[in-house]
């Protein structure tokens, strides 16, 4: 009998105990990520939300924010603007997340933007991208042209004496707006651009464009096209036409350039993440994620750290605001600080943020050797207007 009634008591304890767990997440944090998980970004998309995965796991583990559980709803945008619309309405107004934070191609940003504006939801945009996108609820923790072209051109100038320039893209805003920088850096640098070539964004036969290259005789070669498929295929066909000068890629990310196998050796990279930044807080990131997820990781990158870097930077602005209510976050997302894997990130230079870019070169193995650092680089003027 005392046993019996011992169990009845250790039941009734753990029913106890479980309803208080459950009510302590009575109320969750939703977090959306619009994400091209088919279509171009689908190559480097699974990183991304492993990304937000772990920054969600560590940050339940110790609470949640404000003693909410933070829930992740990731939706397919398609990598293009038609999927962005379906991904954002349902984000927003079906799922109604309390802020969107995830990377995606620009033509997705670019649509999704008039849904966020009109749902008034925080949105963190983790890409590296164009620069100059405003909206009174965007702030931007990746890098832009401003900060990422100058390293590639200056290295092309003074180790090869680079004098002339062809530019190849995908054909929307991400790829043209890239390389209208970087001619006009080029050209700002007394440099010349002999051809500027673009292929729409689903489009995978380069072969005219790589003629046009062959005919120009550049010094060297800059391309910045829609991250993850585009960047395979353009590769895969450069090297196969045996083009060998020195080649600058703007879009490519560490985990794409290992996909592409002996194809990406050479290429030189400028970006504000690679997994052998030597700092404590990166080695811990990096351990955590092999821990998590194992022979199932993806290679973290300069699209995937920032997202989690981004989920930890809407913890921040929401514990300072006190709220999860949309116009304080956005007030206070400006003045609180991440100290993550790239450092401390903070998205206080109209709504983007100074980083330390690093520029790198792809080895056989696929791994990325650094061959400098530029610390607390300024995004320069992107949204000086708005209020």
């Amino acid at each position: 009998m005392a046993s019996w009634l011992g169990r009845i008591r250790i039941g009734i304890l753990t029913a106890m105990v479980l309803s208080l767990a459950s009510a302590a997440w009575a109320q969750d944090i939703k977090i959306g990520i619009p994400v091209g998980l088919s279509g171009a970004n689908s190559v480097v998309a699974p990183s991304v939300v492993q990304s937000a995965e772990l920054a969600a796991e560590e940050i339940n583990a110790k609470g949640g924010i404000m003693g909410k559980k933070v829930v992740l709803e990731v939706a397919d945008d398609g990598s293009g603007a038609a999927g962005a619309q379906k991904a954002f309405d349902s984000l927003i107004f079906q799922k109604k997340v309390n802020a969107l934070i995830s990377m995606e191609t620009s033509a997705a940003r670019n649509a999704g933007l008039p849904i966020v504006t009109r749902g008034k939801t925080p949105f963190i945009y983790t890409s590296f991208y164009e620069g100059r996108s405003c909206n009174k609820y965007l702030y931007v923790n990746a890098w832009v042209p401003d900060q990422q072209v100058a390293p590639i051109v200056d290295y092309f100038a003074k180790t090869s004496n680079a004098k002339t320039y062809f530019l190849i893209g995908s054909d929307y805003a991400f790829g043209r707006g890239m390389l209208q920088f970087t001619k006009g850096y080029i050209q700002k640098k007394g440099g010349k651009v002999l051809g500027e070539e673009y292929l729409p964004m689903d489009g995978s036969d380069w072969t005219p464009i790589i003629g046009k290259l062959k005919a120009a005789k550049p010094d060297a070669l800059i391309t910045s096209t829609a991250g993850g498929a585009p960047n395979v295929t353009l590769t895969k066909q450069l090297r196969a036409a045996g083009i060998n000068i020195p080649y600058g890629n703007l879009a490519v990310d560490e985990g794409t350039a290992k996909s592409m196998g002996p194809d990406a050796e050479g290429i030189f990279i400028s970006g504000s993440y690679f997994t052998n930044i030597d700092s404590p807080k990166n080695k811990e990131f990096l351990a955590a994620m092999q821990k998590k997820f194992g022979a199932d990781l993806k290679t973290p990158n300069d699209l995937s750290v920032p997202q989690y870097e981004g989920v930890y930077l809407y913890k921040a602005a929401v514990e300072k605001a006190g709220s999860t209510d949309a116009e304080k976050v956005i007030a206070a997302l400006s003045t609180v600080s991440f100290e993550g894997p790239r450092g401390k990130i903070q998205m206080n230079k109209q709504r983007h943020a100074p980083l330390t870019m690093y520029l790198g070169q792809v080895q056989k193995d696929g791994s990325i050797k650094i061959l400098d650092s530029f610390k607390n680089v300024d995004p320069g003027a992107q949204c000086p207007n708005l209020k």
